[in-house]
């Protein structure tokens, strides 16, 4: 794909694509209304934007629903991978943003019910999403998503659903390979006008990894209520544990290929030289998080006053893989990572409606405060020769980040027109108070400070067809994770700067026919001190801000109904992510570590009649992917994969009951999963199970 004419011949081929579709019925089936991009409800075809809606059907039905990933996989533009690895959560990227996060998700903004589920410094963990109960996820990618401010390469927002009608209890169980079972238990209903929904679960999984056991509970409880008239009250309350959640690190090329499911072999270990790192110091990480938000929204004629306030805590203990050598410097913090959050924040917004010029106006102005608060602890991870447990106190010290984001955005629509524009100015404030003197002062603090303008602009060529462009300037900066270390075995880095960002995007919406819609999109971005790694051994990264970047891509996806309840579902990423210019052992084309050029996901489903039985095929594909800067080592080959489903459902009295099985990776393929990018170790590679089942069936009683 040539830099040159790429975007040229992406657009050209849009537009010839698009000519059949001017004339196209407009009887498709309903669309849903999403509020992500403008914050004014709308259709995914009515938006300036790139943005895809994953439905209650997908994210329940024939899943697991323990990772998100399960679902994002038919997304395009989006790579959202599970690591067989729950010490470290998800990876997840959008266009690239994201793709080189070592552990949670970073790069793109998390959120649930309105809630944030990514901190004030951009760190965020998918596992707090509650999937038993969701109803929908939007996905946002391109230059709209700059509106949410700071690390906001893309935004995931997911919906759980609204107690409603007679009480239901339902009870869940699945099962399937590496020891893997979940059972969830959940309720809801409204009565005296609250609707209530109560969900609780249990997953446990031996792991297809060595040293990759996990159990995860979660609760969540939800209320709904009319106080007033014209309000209406949102009460959201979720909690995850974790105890002891074994982690497999990642393995060396040799060693993946040796046996895929093996740690990698800790060569210091003279007295047992077949033990693997993970073993000897038994890496693992617990986490204890819970969190409770409100949402109040009054209605004013047209007008909407919407008021957020949340709040939780997040406790963690992670034993890491580092030797007593490695630990031996005065500036090393530890083989064990130990931390206490607070975290709260608040979003006011005011939704006005008016005229303009012959069209309708609607401008909301707000304000987000974000508080995350960090009593952090260090420790050495052995007593004497027992590796694994809790020694001598290393690091002592108190992590506060601070973000203020004023915003306006307001959309302006008549006749075939629609004209969407928006601005935040985002504050983030981030200081350490060392305790621990012994190794010297890490004390300080530093500031960021962006302003994202956004503009949009869609024109309705006709009933079945829509053609937009938009265009914005984003950011991210370090997250505090980022910021621990300086290179050379150095503190706190208080020298990186943020990453500043230009979108460009153009798409088209259409619906060639009766149950057929394709969405299309080619986009631009370049950044300017972009983040790498600068050195990662062991667990400890710093980072550094290197050239520009730039990202050049195409998304594409398609879903049609056919008769006798055939279905399919397309999605596809093309995507060429470059470092811009050269610098140290980085030459200027190299590609970006972490991305695939292109990603594939299709389908193939069917439905009977009387939606009693359903069945489908899945394909997804993924070329190679780099794990480093220099793109010198053995990249991650690209791959193939299906799998395939089965559902069925009953009616019976008040009984509705489902039963689902499905088989991953029918080939039995192997192939590396997802990348530790720029290990300085080049223990990069986390593979991906083979073929693997998973069976699963619920019983819900309505009263």
């Amino acid at each position: 794909m040539k830099q040159a004419f790429f975007p040229l011949n992406a657009v050209a081929a849009l537009f010839a694509l698009s000519g059949s579709a001017i004339a196209a019925d407009d009887a498709a089936r309903p669309a849903e209304v999403v509020v992500s991009a403008t914050r004014v409800g709308h259709t995914v075809f009515d938006m300036p934007a790139a943005i895809d809606v994953v439905d209650a059907e997908r994210i329940r039905d024939s899943q697991a629903r323990v990772n998100a990933s399960e679902a994002l996989a038919a997304v395009p533009g989006l790579v959202a991978q599970n690591r067989q690895n729950y010490a470290q959560d998800l990876q997840i990227s959008s266009r690239g943003f994201g793709a080189r996060s070592a552990f949670g998700v970073r790069g793109v903004h998390l959120i649930a019910d309105g809630i944030p589920a990514s901190m004030p410094d951009g760190q965020g963990q998918a596992a707090t999403f509650n999937l038993d109960m969701a109803e929908r996820i939007e996905v946002l990618r391109g230059p709209f998503s700059a509106i949410y401010g700071n690390h906001s390469g893309g935004v995931i927002q997911m919906f759980t659903r609204d107690g409603e009608g007679a009480p239901t209890v339902e009870a869940a169980l699945s099962a399937g390979s590496y020891g893997s079972r979940k059972a969830d238990l959940n309720a809801q209903g409204k009565q005296a006008g609250i609707g209530y929904v109560l969900d609780a679960s249990r997953f446990e999984t031996d792991g297809y990894r060595a040293h990759s056991a996990a159990t995860r509970d979660q609760a969540f409880a939800k209320l709904t209520l009319a106080p007033m008239a014209g309000a209406s009250l949102t009460i959201v309350g979720n909690a995850l544990r974790q105890d002891d959640t074994q982690d497999a690190l990642g393995v060396t090329w040799a060693t993946y290929q040796r046996d895929p499911r093996a740690g990698e072999i800790d060569t210091t270990d003279t007295q047992n030289p077949k033990r693997t790192l993970a073993d000897r110091y038994n890496t693992r990480k617990s986490i204890d998080h819970q969190q409770i938000g409100a949402s109040w929204e009054q209605r004013f004629g047209d007008d909407l006053l919407r008021m957020t306030a949340w709040g939780g805590n997040r406790g963690v203990i992670q034993y890491q893989a580092f030797s007593k050598a490695f630990q031996a410097p005065a500036t090393h913090s530890g083989g064990v990572v130990d931390f206490d959050r607070d975290f709260h924040g608040t979003d006011l917004n005011w939704l006005h409606v008016g005229e303009l010029a012959g069209g309708r106006l609607s401008t909301t102005v707000g304000l987000e405060y974000g508080r995350s608060s960090d009593a952090r602890r260090g420790y050495e991870n052995f007593i004497g020769t027992q590796f694994g447990v809790k020694g001598a106190l290393r690091r002592d010290e108190n992590d506060k980040v601070t973000s203020l984001d004023p915003y306006v955005q307001t959309e302006w629509q008549s006749g075939a027109w629609m004209v969407s524009a928006g601005l935040r100015h985002s504050s983030v404030k981030i200081s350490v108070d060392d305790h621990f003197l012994g190794n010297g002062n890490d004390s300080g603090s530093l500031e960021y400070s962006h302003t994202t303008p956004v503009l949009g602009l869609l024109y309705r060529l006709s009933p079945a067809l829509n053609v937009y462009a938009s265009a914005a300037r984003g950011f991210e900066t370090p997250t505090l994770n980022e910021l621990f270390y300086s290179g050379a075995g150095g503190g706190f880095n208080y020298r990186l700067q943020a990453a500043q960002s230009t979108h460009l995007e153009t798409g088209i919406k259409a619906r060639l026919s009766e149950g057929t819609r394709i969405n299309a999109a080619v986009f631009q971005v370049r950044t300017s001190d972009e983040l790498v790694v600068d050195s990662s051994a062991g667990g400890r990264t710093s980072y550094r801000n290197a050239g520009s970047t730039l990202r050049q891509g195409m998304e594409l996806s398609l879903d049609t109904n056919w008769n006798h309840g055939l279905s399919a579902h397309v999605a596809l990423t093309s995507l060429r992510a470059v470092y811009d210019h050269a610098f140290g052992p980085v030459a200027e084309g190299s590609r970006l570590p972490g991305i695939p050029n292109a990603n594939a996901y299709g389908e193939l489903a069917w439905k009977d009649s009387a939606n009693r039985f359903g069945a489908a095929l899945e394909a997804v594909a993924s070329s190679k992917i780099y794990a480093e800067d220099a793109n010198a080592d053995k990249a991650a080959p690209g791959y193939g994969v299906l799998n395939a489903r089965v559902n069925a459902n009953q009616q019976w009295h008040g009984w509705r009951l489902k039963q689902f099985v499905r088989l991953n990776n029918l080939l039995d393929k192997q192939y590396v999963g997802s990348l530790i990018v720029g290990d300085t170790n080049k223990r990069y590679y986390e593979a991906a199970p083979g073929r693997n089942w998973l069976v699963g069936a619920s019983a819900q009683y309505q009263f």
